[in-house]
C-alpha cells in the first residue's frame, strides 16, 4: 500500500509540474524518465537467478504482447484496405517504404515473437541489471548517432561518435525496437525468414528469426548462436505470439 500511495503522489506531483511549471522539453523528458524508472524493478537486489529472471520476464512480457497485438491490428487493417489515406502515408514513411508498395510494408508490418525480444533483451541489458535499462529503459543496446541523443558509453573509443538511446519508459524502448528490426537494412534476412514463415502458414519463432540477426553485434553469428541458446536454455519459445 505504501508503494502504491507513492507513485499517486509521484504522478500527481508530475502533474502539478506540467501545468504549473515553464519547465523544458528534455527537462519533462527526465522528470518523465524518472517517474517511470520508479516502475522499473531494481533487478540487481534480486539475488536468487531464478527469481530475478521471472520478473524480468513479467516486467516486459506485458509490453511485448501489447506492442504486437498494436502491429497484428494494423496489420489486419492494412490487409483489408480499411485505413485513411493520410495514416497509410504516415505507415510508409514510418516503415521506410515507398508509397504504394503494400507487399514490402507487409513484409515490415509484422510481429517479432516475445521469446527472441526477451531473449535480446536479457543478453543486451545483463538481465535489466545495466544502468542504461534501469535509468534510461534501452534494454536492447539501442544505439543513436546525432550528439545529445542519448548517453555517452563510459568506454567509447575516442572516435567513435555513437550514443546509447536513451527512452522515457519501457513502452517506447519497445516500440522503437520492434520498428528497428522491422525496417532497418541491416535485418533484411530476419524478414525474408518471416515472410518465408507466413507464407507456409508456419509459425514464427524467435528460435528462427534470431538467424537473421548477424548484423545486431560486432561478434556476427556468435550473437545469433547466444541469443538461441538463451531462448532454450529458459524455454522462451512458450511465450511466441500464436498468429
Amino acid at each position: 500500500m505504501l508503494l502504491v500511495k507513492i507513485l499517486k503522489f509521484n504522478s500527481a506531483l508530475l502533474t502539478f509540474l506540467l501545468f504549473t511549471s515553464p519547465i523544458q522539453a528534455n527537462e519533462f523528458w527526465g522528470l518523465e524518465s524518472w517517474m517511470n524508472s520508479l516502475k522499473t524493478p531494481d533487478f540487481t537486489k534480486i539475488k536468487d537467478v531464478n527469481q530475478r529472471k521471472q520478473a524480468f520476464f513479467e516486467y516486459l512480457l506485458p509490453e511485448i504482447n501489447k506492442q504486437n497485438e498494436k502491429i497484428v491490428q494494423l496489420r489486419h487493417a492494412l490487409k483489408t484496405d480499411n485505413i485513411n489515406s493520410f495514416k497509410l502515408q504516415k505507415i510508409y514513411n514510418r516503415y521506410r517504404v515507398k508509397e504504394g508498395d503494400i507487399d514490402t510494408l507487409l513484409m515490415r508490418v509484422d510481429i517479432i515473437p516475445a521469446s527472441l525480444i526477451l531473449a535480446q533483451g536479457a543478453y543486451e541489458s545483463n538481465w535489466g541489471r545495466s544502468r542504461f535499462a534501469k535509468y534510461y529503459h534501452n534494454f536492447f543496446g539501442l544505439w543513436c548517432f546525432e550528439k545529445g541523443c542519448g548517453i555517452v558509453p563510459l568506454k567509447r573509443d575516442k572516435a567513435a561518435t555513437h550514443e546509447v538511446a536513451k527512452f522515457s519508459s519501457l513502452d517506447k524502448s519497445v516500440e522503437y525496437y520492434m520498428r528497428s528490426i522491422n525496417r532497418n537494412s541491416a535485418y533484411a534476412t530476419l524478414r525474408k525468414i518471416r515472410k518465408n514463415k507466413r507464407d507456409k502458414q508456419a509459425h514464427i519463432t524467435g528460435l528462427a528469426l534470431a538467424e537473421g540477426l548477424e548484423n545486431y553485434a560486432e561478434i556476427g553469428y556468435e550473437y545469433v548462436e547466444t541469443v538461441q541458446s538463451i531462448i532454450r536454455y529458459n524455454k522462451l519459445s512458450q511465450y511466441d505470439y500464436k498468429s
